[in-house]
Formats: C-alpha cells, structure tokens, sequence
C-alpha cells in the first residue's frame, strides 16, 4: 500500500504541475482564464476517480503476488525461485543506480536552462514555443522519473542539454542563423524521441523498496573525516576536471560530450555508497572492489586527457582548418568507444557493490592491558617536548578552567607525561595546590611542596572544596574517578585552575568546558626511544653492543611499554651481542597485544582515505625511513587526497593527513627537523605487518601472491611496481633478468601500471642500465603507459631511455641522487609531470623545452651544481609552480619578464653568481624585487656567491611584507645590517652564514614571536659579544653557533631563553665560558664541539 500511495501522490503532482506551466501561459492569453481554472479542478476530479478504480485494482493484483511470493518462499529450494531471487535483486540495483543518475541529469539540464533564460532571453527567439514543450516533458518526467526507461531519458536529457549549449554558443556568434538551423533540426529530434520513449510498469516499482537508501543516509551520516576529504571526492574530483576540460573545447560533437558525460553521472550516482563506505568495515572482497573502481575512474581520466592533448597538437599542427577537422574524427571515435566501455565497467561494479562486514564501532574492543608496575622514575629526555607544550598550555593566563585529555593508545606514556608535568619545577610553582588520583595512589594531595596520601575523598570533600574555590589548583586524573559535584565546582572557578585527564574514555558532565584541544602523544622517535632504552637500562653498555641500536629502536616501534618489557628481557641476560641478538630475534610475541588497541582503532575510526593513505607504506622496504616530503609528493601524485578550499593545495591536505596518522599512534616519526617538523617516518613493524597482509589479501591474486607489487585481483596484473631486490618476487626477473625476454611477455604484467619504485641502491652501473633496458622494453611493448609515478630515488644513474616521452600521464618522476647527467629531451612530451626531483645529481643544464611541462608544480634542481635553466624571453611559464629549488642566476637569465611572472611559487631556492668582479646592482635588484611580489612564499634559501663559492654582498630588502614567509636561509654578505629587524613575524626557522654581522643580532631577532630555530654559521657574526635578554625568544627551541671566531662572551640573563632545548658550540675558540645561566637546564642538551670536528 505504501507504493500505491506513492504513486497516487505522483499522479495528482503530475496534475497539478501541468495545471501550472497552463497558468504561467495565462497572463499572455486573460480570456481563457476560468477555462483552464476549470480544467485544473476537472484534472484532480478525473484523476481522482481513476486513481481509485486503480487502486482496488492494485489491491487484488497485490494480494495475488503476495500468495503467489509465500507459496514460492514456502518452497525455499525451488530453483525457480531462487533465480527470481537473484534477479530481482540485481534489477533493484540497477534500478537504484539509474534512477540517481536521472535525477543528477535532469536536474543538472533544468538548472542551465533556467540560468540561460534569465541571463540570455535574445538567444530564445525563434526556438522558444519547442523549448518550452520540451522542457515541459522533462520536468513532468522528473516528477515521474520512475515511469520511464532510465537510459532513454537520459539519452533524451543529454540531447536537450547539447541543444542548450548550443544556445549559449549563439548568445556570442556572429552567424546567429546557422546556428539557429542546427538548434532546430536538434529540436526536431528531441520532440521525435520523448512520445517514443518507453514506459516501465509501475507493478515492477513496489519491489523496489527504498529501504537501501535510508540505510546508506544511516551509514555516511556519522562520517568522521579531515573536512570534505573521502575515497569518494578522490575518486569523482578527477574525473570531473577532465570532463570540464572537454565540454570547454571548442568544437566537440554531441555524441562524444554524452558519452563522457554518462560516465560521470554514472560515477555521481555511486557518491552517497561511496561516502557511506568511509564508516563501514569491508572485506577483503570490498577493498579490491574500491581499488578497481579507482582504477576505472582513473582510465577516464586517462583517455580524456588523451584526446584533449591529440586536440590541442592537432590544432596547432593543421594549417587549414578542414584538415584539424578530418584529423579530429578518429579520436572522437575512439574517445567515444572508450568512454562507452568505462561506462559498462562502471556499471557491472555498481551492481556488484561490496557489503559491510560490520559498522564502525561494532569490532570487538581489544582487552585492555593491565597498568605496568615500575619503580623506575620517569625520563624526561624522552618526553621533553611534549613535556614543555603541555606546560605552554597549563600556564597561559586564561583564568577559566580547562581540561586537558592526553590521548594515546595503551602503553604510549600518557601516565608517565603526565608525572613528569605534575612534578615539574615550574608547575609546581604556578600551581599552589594540586591533586593526583589514580588506582595506585588513591589521592594524593601537594599543597605548595607539602604532599599527603589520602585514601579517598570522603572526608577531604569539604576542604577540597575550599582549596579549589581559593587557590589555583591543578587536577591529574589518571585513569580513575573524579566526584561530579568536584567538577562542577571548578567548572565556576576564575582562578586559573587546570585538570589533566590520562584516558581518552573518561566521561565528563556536558556542562564541563574543554576548551583546549586534546594533546595526543605520538609514537618516541629513534634517538628518544633509544634514550628511553639507556635510561630503564640503567647499565654501561658496552662499546661493541651499540652496534644493535639501530634494531632495538626499530624493533620497539617507538612505544615505551615495548621498550620497558625488552629492557626487562634483556636485564636478565648477559651483556653480549649474542645473548642479546637472540632476544631481539624472539622479541615478536607480546608485540601484538601491545598493538591491539592501533588496530582496534583502525578497524573501528579510521576512514578508508586514510587507509589507502597506509597502504602505500608498504610498498618501501622494511624499516626503511621514508622522508615525509617523498610519501606526501606520491600521495598526491596518486590523487589519494584532494584539496579541500580556495587557495589550499593537495599537498597542505597531505601534510595534515600525515600529522593525523602520527598523532594517532599509527605511524612513527623516526627523525624531526631542527624546527620541529616531520623528517621520516616509518610503520612500526606490527603495523606493518598487519597492512601488508591486508594488501595481499585485498589486491594479490593467483600464483602471484608472494610479489611485493601490488597485483590488482581482477586482471591479475600489476598495479604497484616495486623493486625490492627480491629473487621471490615476479618482478626480478623482468629487470635483472635475461635481456633476452621478449617485450610481448611483459604486456600481461605491465600493462596498468600505476606506479614505478626502485629501491636498487647498490653502488655500480648494473642498476642503472638494468631499469633503463627494462623500461625501454616495456615501453616499446605498450607498457607504463597509464604510469603516474617514476621513482627511482638512490639508484644510481639509471639510464632513461628517450621513448619514456610517451609516458604522458606521468606526474612524478623523482631521479634524487642518481648523480644522473644528462635527461632525454623527449622530457618535455610529460604534458602531465606535476613533480621533477633532480636534486643530487650532476644535471647542470635544463633544456627551455621544460617550459612546455604547464602542470609543473615543483621542480627540484641540484644547488651546488649551477643548475642552470635555458630561458628565453618569450617562454610560457606554468602558472601552477609552487617550488622551485637549486636554480643558478647570472646575468644571461632572464628574470624581468621572464621568471618573474612565476607568481604562485611557495618554496624558493636560489644562488646569485657573476663572472664579473662585482654582483651587478641590476640584477640583485630584480631578483629582490621579484621575491618581495611572491605573496605565497613559505620557503626562501638566497645565496650570493663569487667564482669560489664565497659568500658576496647583497643589498638584501625588508621582508616583513611577507606574512607567510616561515623558513629563511641566506648566504651572503649583509650590506644593509637593520634588516634583522625586518623579518616578518611568521619567522620559524632563521639560518645565517657569512653575513658579516658586527652588531649583536641577538637584540633586533629575540622580538620574533614564532623563531624557533636560529642558526649562526661561519662567519655570521663578527662581533665579541652577544646578549640574551629576559622575554626575547619566546618559542626558540634550537640554537646553533658554528665557527664564530671572534666571539668572547655570551651574556644570558636569568629567566631568559625558557623553551631552549638544543644548544650546539662548533669551533668558537675564542669563546671564554659557557653562560651560567644555562648549565643547570634539566630540559636543555647542550654540545660544545671542537675545532677539527
């Protein structure tokens, strides 16, 4: 009853929508006004009476079907049955699926049309009664939708819409008559085709119950992700550029327009199950699913981006215009052909749609791990910086009370930070009063320095009370109860009271303001976790056991816990490397439960974006450190992530989604800058293992199941080339095989492959030439053709075969520290290449042809080498450059209208040199000016050398315009010394060498209120005395002063340079006595190193 009450709603609708397009035509015609007033009251009476007759009619037909479907369920094994099963159920979701993409088509259609109507009502003229008539039936049939065939509507909405374009092609032409003739012969057979267009039975609907729908609005309603980022926008958003790219073209014949139009809403109708995915648990069936629609969308990409590029060198090449014409043909055809084919792809995955293992937060939750018993006092070396940021945030002079989780998995040390801040100097004396709670300690109360353990709060609950009314007050809550009428009264207090919470699971009242962010504690890097390790060791360990550093770092993951149970191992052994090589050996069996609850969080919070993300860890090799910049260019190569606003780059989105993943505990930063960001990062080896079981079983297939490459289940062939130096694997062969294998043998293996890595670092020229022959067979053959990365970083001076111009999808090809010299120049042809990694090689000289690359979006050059670029005046720059690192400048390169039109740039590198005795004035300027107009530069390393390498005087401009500049290195003489107080306030890091500074810098850069690294090299400063004052230098972290000869004497003032970790002397012979203020700093490391280091 519910479809027929359905159906009788979009009956009288029908009636009424009619009734009133009649209307909209009455004030051009008064008289027939109450006769079509009439007619709208006659259509409901009418539509009434045989809206009931049809009823009952549906009521006996229903009753039959229903005894008919018990009669066949009763007989469950009837075989009939079991098919009509089958098919209806694959009708239901064909049906889903075409019914969305009517929906986004007509509605889409309707849209222009009404937006042409108000912004160009002159191109109606003449064309205006059929277009109405037309559009009429279309707004009729998308109240109705379900009583037509689904294709042919579209078909029919994709004819209108063509017709509509050509409309607005006339609001600008010149020749407005003929193209009013093909508008009209385009109408003709528009108005031909909707009489004929077939109806479906409205029987067939009532089955077609719309319960998928509200369960997939209850699936992706509680997605949780980094803003608008899902595996849906980076599968649809490519797609939807490159069909924009199309429909902008200036000719293109209607039928190639429908056709890729059909894949894309094909694609959008899958939008809201591809969201809902985000919050479910596939299979392994499921993630093969996801990876082969990628795959598909990709291939439209693809062969869009094919067809524009054979357009557009058409175009330039015929010099008369029927032959680019005739040229066009085949590729449309052919464009066509494969657009109808990705269709059909697409279609046969959206009927096989994966199901749901379960819904995120139904996986079992992991047994939680008993607390660890230990007399051992914490380290705070190891926890030093999150020890001083959470200290930056319990001392700000906000006088509201905050609550501050620290998040973390188990075993992480969110017991062990939070001791370190309770029992640190500085807290103690912001804090007159605090309270620890815990299992262990029950309560224990410090009032100034006095402590008291208190067995509960029973009795203490009034004088409490009082201590937290009167004085600032300090709250650990580790992992236990709290009274609520506690919180509520500090929740009203002004006084500046904080409580820290050491479970992420702890329940607070919702009137209890969180007003700071949670601190979530990552996993230690190598050099914390190896002193961690010395420091629960509490032994000497001998000179010939620190040749297992490495691997004990490694092998602990960065958690503390792990390091503390293989510190208790290895207590019990004899301090040799045999004793303790085979306990590292069997170190694997608590590793699990130590991770369980990572894994427990991946099943039950993490998005399937974020999961791809992880999967690409695993095609480098094991413990191998991947620096951050590399994973992240890759990411974005791979379209992994999208940009998420106006002016926000897919790299920005990268950079936050890698934050995340440290943040949570599922990948290890190994290595930080000096200014604190991300360096390398790894998976710990559990993870590891657990992600790349999870690759194999979701994406490997058949005989091949032992290959490191990524084997798409489907096709059996490779989607993810790696080289791990693997005899195993079905790859070595290929490459370091016999020469002898015919390239027809490697078109099963290579044919879609996304992704080339090599990690063949042995140092001899067999690397080099086993790729480039391997490359050039698979070329040749009709190979890598779909390849969006070549990196092959570390190998060394692999030979690039000139054929490797016709990898045109190619978007990274990272050749770092190949001491590569030369590159083909069919380079140029990589229409595509968004990123070009030279950088450690011997490459000087770069062709002017690289200007062709218009997607260039980072270009990487070597620094010491004079890479130098062939520039002529009237190049065509790309306009998406963001980095451009290692460029050489002299007078022949053309920065006035030339590089100063790259206006975009974010990270800039470059060295100023000149053949003559003296830097031309001209050419500084120009190039000054031209980085004081670069508004969105992040990033600025300036060198001014001679014909030695030795730094040169540059007239160097105030900076303080750019508001985004984070990062400054600048080798050169300083004429103009005021400028160090010109550097803008964003300033993080701050490197300066031969500047030849006479005054104390320290008095202009101390007023930074962001500086976290400074670094004085050779020659810098050539003063004798430097002064740190009180208040100066609120974040500064790290501080280096290397060869200052002529310095006698550091003054700092007690109290000053607070948030000082990293102090390095290097070869300052003259420096008479370290300052007294800082030897006594239980947070600061500092080294004095001598001369001949």
């Amino acid at each position: 009853m519910k479809g027929i009450k359905t159906w009788f709603y979009q009956l009288i609708t029908r009636f009424l929508f009619h009734c009133q397009f009649f209307r909209a035509e009455e004030e051009e015609h008064r008289q027939g006004q109450l006769y079509l007033s009439s007619m709208d009251w006659l259509a409901i009476f009418v539509g009434g009476i045989v809206a009931y007759r049809f009823i009952n009619m549906l009521r006996e037909y229903s009753t039959r079907k229903r005894e008919e479907a018990w009669r066949m369920s009763a007989g469950y094994r009837n075989e009939e049955a079991q098919e009509l099963r089958l098919r209806n159920s694959l009708l239901k979701s064909i049906n889903r699926d075409a019914k969305a993409s009517v929906k986004i088509v007509l509605s889409r259609v309707i849209e222009k049309l009404y937006v042409l109507r108000i912004q160009e009502p002159i191109v109606f003229v003449g064309v205006e009664e059929d277009i109405e008539w037309i559009q009429r039936q279309l707004m009729a049939a998308w109240v109705e939708y379900d009583s037509y065939s689904p294709e042919e509507l579209m078909d029919v909405a994709y004819d209108f819409e063509d017709m509509i374009d050509d409309l607005i092609l006339r609001s600008a032409a010149k020749q407005r008559s003929v193209l009013l003739i093909r508008i009209q012969k385009k109408l003709k057979l528009i108005k031909s085709k909707i009489p004929a267009l077939p109806r479906v039975s409205v029987m067939g609907l009532e089955s077609a119950s719309p319960t998928n729908d509200s369960i997939e609005e209850k699936v992706w309603s509680d997605i949780c992700l980094l803003h608008s980022q899902s595996v849906a926008n980076a599968v649809f958003s490519p797609v939807e550029k490159k069909v924009s790219a199309l429909l902008a073209l200036e000719k293109i014949q209607p039928y190639k327009k429908k056709a890729a139009m059909r894949v894309l809403d094909k694609l959008r109708s899958l939008n809201g199950f591809l969201k809902g995915l985000e919050s479910v648990e596939l299979d392994d069936s499921g993630m093969v699913w996801m990876e082969e629609l990628s795959h598909v969308a990709l291939s439209a990409v693809i062969s869009i981006d094919d067809y524009i590029n054979r357009a557009q060198q058409l175009k330039k090449r015929s010099w008369m215009g029927f032959l680019s014409a005739f040229g066009k043909l085949k590729p449309q055809e052919k464009l066509a052909a494969e657009m109808d084919k990705i269709y059909a792809k697409i279609q046969t995955l959206s009927i096989h749609r994966p199901t749901a293992v379960n819904r995120r937060g139904q996986s079992t939750t992991p047994k939680s791990i008993p607390p660890q018993p230990t007399t051992q006092e914490p380290d705070l070396a190891s926890f030093g910086d999150d020890v001083q940021a959470m200290i930056l945030r319990l001392l700000t002079e906000d006088e509201s009370f905050r609550v501050i989780p620290i998040m973390g998995m188990e075993g992480i040390g969110k017991t062990t930070l939070a001791k370190l801040i309770f029992n640190h100097k500085s807290v103690i004396d912001h804090f007159p009063f605090a309270v620890w709670t815990s299992d262990s300690y029950r309560l224990l109360l410090r009032n100034k320095t006095k402590l008291e353990a208190v067995d509960s709060f029973g009795r203490q609950m009034q004088r409490l009370k009082v201590f937290f009314v009167n004085k600032r007050s300090l709250i650990v809550q580790d992992d236990s109860y709290f009274p609520n009428q506690m919180l509520e009264v500090l929740q009203d207090t002004l006084n500046g009271s904080r409580m820290i919470l050491t479970n992420c699971k702890t329940w607070l009242p919702p009137n209890v303001n969180m007003k700071n962010d949670p601190h979530p504690l990552r996993l230690r890097t190598d050099e914390e976790s190896w002193t961690l390790f010395t420091h629960a060791l509490k032994l000497n360990i001998p000179p010939e056991l620190l040749q297992l550093k490495d691997e004990i770092s490694k092998r602990c993951g960065g958690l503390p816990l792990l390091i503390v149970k293989l510190v208790e191992a290895l207590s019990h052994k004899n301090a040799t490397i045999e004793e303790w090589s085979d306990i590292l050996q069997h170190f694997d069996h608590d590793q699990h439960q130590l991770w369980s609850n990572t894994l427990y969080k991946i099943h039950k919070d993490l998005p399937l974006y974020m999961r791809r993300c992880l999967f690409y860890f695993t095609l480098f090799p094991q413990d191998f450190d991947v620096p951050a910049r590399r994973l992240i260019a890759l990411w974005v190569a791979e379209d992994l992530l999208q940009p998420e606003g106006n002016g926000e780059t897919s790299e920005n989105v990268a950079e936050r989604c890698l934050n995340l993943l440290i943040a949570q505990g599922m990948v290890q930063l190994t290595k930080k800058k000096l200014n604190g960001n991300v360096k390398m990062v790894r998976l710990p080896d559990a993870l590891r293992q657990y992600w790349l079981s999870k690759a194999q079983q979701a994406t490997f297939h058949g005989v091949h199941t032992n290959t490191k490459s990524e084997l798409s289940l489907g096709t059996n062939k490779i989607r993810r080339l790696v080289d791990h130096l693997d005899k195993e694997d079905i790859c070595f062969d290929h490459i370091h095989g016999d020469y002898g294998t015919t390239s027809t043998s490697l078109t099963p293996y290579y044919e879609d492959v996304l992704s080339f890595l090599s990690f063949d670092t042995r140092k001899e020229s067999k690397p080099g030439e086993e790729v480039g022959k391997f490359l050039h067979r698979g070329i040749s053959s009709g190979c890598f053709l779909m390849m969006l990365v070549l990196d092959l970083e570390n190998v060394f001076k692999p030979k690039l075969p000139e054929a490797i111009g016709k990898l045109t999808q190619l978007r990274y090809l990272g050749l770092r520290s190949t001491f590569l010299e030369t590159v083909p120049s069919s380079i140029s042809k990589l229409h595509n290449l968004q990123i070009l990694d030279m950088k450690h090689t011997s490459i000087n000289t770069l062709p002017n042809s690289i200007w062709k690359l218009q997607q260039l979006r980072h270009l990487y050059l070597t620094e010491s080498n004079r890479s130098k670029l062939m520039l002529k005046h009237d190049a065509t720059f790309p306009t998406t450059l963001q980095t451009l690192c290692g460029l050489f400048l002299d007078e022949g390169t053309p920065v006035r209208d030339g590089l100063d039109r790259l206006l975009g740039i974010r990270k800039l590198g470059l060295t100023l040199s000149s053949k003559q005795g003296v830097m031309p004035l001209q050419l500084q300027a120009v190039v000054l000016d031209w980085v004081l107009k670069l508004n969105q530069l992040r990033s600025l390393r300036l060198k001014s050398i001679d014909e030695n390498n030795q730094p040169w005087e540059l007239e160097l401009k105030p900076l303080v315009s750019l508001v985004n500049l984070s990062y400054i290195y600048l080798l050169e003489r300083i004429r103009n010394q005021s400028i160090m107080s010109q550097f803008p306030y964003s300033l993080v890091d701050l490197t300066l060498s031969g500047s030849g500074l006479v005054e104390d810098p320290m008095k202009s850069l101390d007023k930074l209120p962001n500086l976290r690294s400074l670094k004085f090299l050779t020659k810098s400063y050539l003063g004798k005395k430097m002064f740190c004052f009180l208040g100066g230098f609120p974040q500064l972290q790290v501080l280096k002063l290397w060869k200052l000869e002529l310095q006698e004497e550091w003054y700092v003032e007690k109290g000053a340079l607070q948030a000082l970790r990293d102090c390095e002397i290097r070869s300052c012979t003259s420096l008479k006595m370290l300052p007294t203020e800082l030897l006594h700093r239980t947070l600061l490391k500092i080294e004095v190193l001598p001369s001949q280091v």
